[in-house]
């Protein structure tokens, strides 16, 4: 009996192998000190609770299907990484452009961080997962259908 409440035990707790993704990437936790400028996973991860619903937004646009990150990139300070996953495939790095600490507003996005977002065929986004990854490791999931994020 002993033995398989062991072994229980150990299969919960897992191998230890790919347990945290942000581990298995190489990530490194940061110093948790709010700052007042929202560059902390302490100060951002309140107001990407609350705004779950605005993480993405998808876009039908010159025959194209536009992928929107604008709204995790405004609060990238507090993020080690962002990850995206288009209908079920596998998660993909979103490069997070810097933060610009030595701003009075360092989520800017400034011309020269790139788009804010990805471009894929039309009609073919269905279902997009996100992943992220906040600045002390800890780690926040979401998926939207494709409905749910349209913008007119």
């Amino acid at each position: 009996m002993m033995d398989w409440i062991l072994i229980g035990i150990a299969v919960s707790l897992g191998s230890g192998e790919g347990a945290s993704p942000a581990a298995a990437t190489g990530l490194v936790a940061e110093a948790e000190a709010p700052t007042g400028k929202f560059t902390t996973a302490t100060e951002v991860r309140p107001i990407l609770d609350a705004t779950r619903g605005s993480w993405i937004a998808l876009r039908d646009y010159g025959g194209q299907d536009l992928l929107y990150v604008t709204h995790l990139l405004a609060w990238r300070c507090g993020l080690a990484q962002l990850r995206y996953g288009i209908n079920g495939g596998d998660l993909q790095v979103w490069d997070l452009p810097p933060c610009h600490t030595g701003t009075a507003s360092p989520n800017a996005l400034l011309p020269e961080d790139g788009m804010p977002y990805l471009a894929f065929a039309a009609g073919s986004v269905d279902r997009v997962e996100i992943e992220l990854t906040y600045d002390d490791l800890s780690v926040d999931t979401a998926a939207f259908d494709r409905a749910q994020v349209m913008m007119p």
